[in-house]
């Protein structure tokens, strides 16, 4: 209990101190590059390795309140999943690019005069634009076995186009911003998980579920624009 009485008032005071500070609201723009891994959680279980991929894009922040804000994105996505083989002649790796467009919401607080530790959380929705196949399959010929499970290799996927080219999930993470004369550099890191699938998933079809997960970190480059205090 008492732990509990000296967390609220650790969380007063940090209020009281932004509260006497007087909050200029800001809206910034800039740009982002970052790598990631994604896989895609399938049932049936495919055996899968992690796929690597590049994440860039536009990014606009808004500084609305102390401590809070709002950020949207327009990004390149490659995703996609690189199936595991026991035995290194076979190769299927499926690569998915997306436009991304995430609506985060962004919580900061400040760790020195120039250094800043914040959260993006939110929503995310995705449009296919493309995907691409790289494999050493014989499709003639009868599933690998898998060495794991002792079970023919799942090839469902193999010859099976994305059906729901929009994608929508929920997406967030960590990091730190240093704030400049020249602008703010920010490393994020970030998670996003899909809450829909890439294939049809009614009771006729063969995966009730095949929906991606992607890790990722990237820098971001802003730019202030615009500065206010607001009326009280």
């Amino acid at each position: 209990m008492r732990g509990f009485f000296i967390l609220i008032a650790g969380l007063a005071l940090v209020i009281e101190a932004g509260a006497q500070t007087t909050f200029r609201q800001e809206f910034s723009a800039g740009a982002s590059f970052g790598m990631g891994v994604s896989s895609v959680s399938f049932v049936p279980k495919v055996q899968e390795n992690q796929l690597l991929g590049v994440h860039t894009g536009l990014t606009v922040r808004w500084l609305t309140e102390t401590f809070a804000g709002l950020v949207l994105e327009i990004n390149y996505s490659q995703e996609g999943w690189d199936e595991h083989f026991d035995d290194p002649a076979f190769q299927y790796t499926r690569r998915l690019n997306y436009v991304d467009i995430p609506f985060l919401a962004h919580f900061y607080f400040d760790l020195s005069k120039h250094v800043r530790f914040f959260v993006n959380a939110g929503p995310k929705i995705g449009f296919l634009l493309n995907e691409s196949t790289e494999k050493r399959i014989d499709d003639s010929a009868s599933p690998p076995i898998d060495e794991i499970t002792g079970r023919p290799h799942t090839s469902e996927q193999w010859n099976k186009a994305v059906e729901n080219k929009l994608a929508w999930g929920i997406c967030g993470g960590p990091g730190f911003e240093l704030r400049t004369g020249i602008g703010c550099f920010q490393l994020e890191g970030r998670y996003y998980y899909s809450l829909g699938d890439i294939f049809s998933n009614r009771k006729a079809d063969y995966f009730p579920k095949s929906s991606t997960q992607v890790i990722f970190g990237k820098l971001t480059y802003l730019i202030p624009l615009k500065r206010k205090t607001p009326h009280k």
